[in-house]
């Protein structure tokens, strides 16, 4: 079983984490969504093909987090170009940037970022994660956190040679912790990385999901697309596999602790899925794993 790590500061993590080639390559990719959201401004964000959900069901604590945040871009003098910073920091723009219900933040589907957000960032997800790291909601420290990614959960065995989690019952509950190993991303549960988790059909399932990367923006999803294969950005080739199998991106840590969310969703139809995490890049760089249902 890996050590949790710990100890490490913010800017230790930015000047000693190394980056594969393939990152490099994202990273590339992301300096390119970057200078286009800097030259469409908001023309970008007002260009939306979907349905707009009602904001009712968000969290309100939620919301006002995300108007601070982006009213600090205005104190701060950032050009909102073609006037979209009411639009921004309205419903709409909660929804754009955040997601709702089935709905995948549009920046996980191929939409940049606006560039007075990215700044002279070149990765859409540590700017996520820096931006969203004081944003509200459950925390758990390193060592909890560490004791959650270890556990194996009730109902459930363990094959530790196959790298399988098999629940038996139609109650199924785990925690997945988020890139707890860095410079890898991936996720551990139950001590096992990125296993194949089984589940009988008709469960029950709530997954608390922890992102333990520090300086990272990290979520996950349960898709429709059962293949090993994924690509940059997972979501606009895979719609979610069952209603409510999503978090969409958590914060990275603070002192505060680790952002904790939890999902919870029934497993409804038998078949091979997908757990990834939707933030571009990081299902190919390794989070991701086979969801079972059986039955």
């Amino acid at each position: 079983m890996d050590a949790m790590p710990s100890g490490r500061s913010k800017s230790d993590t930015s000047n000693t984490r190394e980056r594969s080639p393939r990152r490099s390559r994202l990273l590339a990719a992301a300096v390119v969504v970057a200078v286009l959201a800097g030259a469409l401004g908001t023309t970008l964000v007002l260009a939306l093909g979907r349905p707009m959900p009602s904001l009712s069901s968000t969290s309100q604590s939620d919301y006002t987090y995300y108007r601070s945040m982006m009213g600090r871009f205005d104190a701060g003098g950032s050009p909102m170009m073609g006037g979209g910073s009411a639009w921004l920091t309205g419903q709409g723009g909660y929804i754009w940037m955040m997601g709702s219900g089935s709905l995948a933040p549009e920046w996980q589907m191929g939409q940049p970022l606006p560039g007075f957000m990215m700044g002279s960032g070149s990765d859409m997800g540590q700017v996520m994660g820096r931006l969203f790291a004081d944003a509200p909601g459950p925390r758990v420290s390193p060592a909890a956190a560490a004791a959650l990614g270890a556990r194996v959960p009730a109902g459930a065995t363990v094959h530790r040679s196959d790298n399988q989690l098999t629940f038996s019952g139609r109650r199924v509950a785990f925690a997945v912790l988020a890139s707890p190993s860095m410079p890898a991303e991936n996720f551990r549960v139950a001590g096992l990385t990125d296993p194949t988790i089984v589940v009988p059909r008709d469960a029950r399932v709530t997954i608390d999901v922890v992102n333990a990367d520090e300086d990272m923006a990290h979520g996950l999803v349960i898709t429709s697309k059962g293949t090993s294969a994924a690509p940059y950005l997972p979501m606009t080739t895979a719609a979610l596999a069952f209603r409510g199998a999503a978090v969409w991106f958590l914060g990275h840590p603070t002192s505060a602790g680790m952002h904790e969310a939890t999902m919870t969703f029934t497993a409804s139809t038998a078949g091979s899925y997908r757990y990834v995490c939707p933030v571009p890049g990081h299902a190919q760089e390794g989070m991701t794993g086979a969801f079972v249902v059986t039955g």
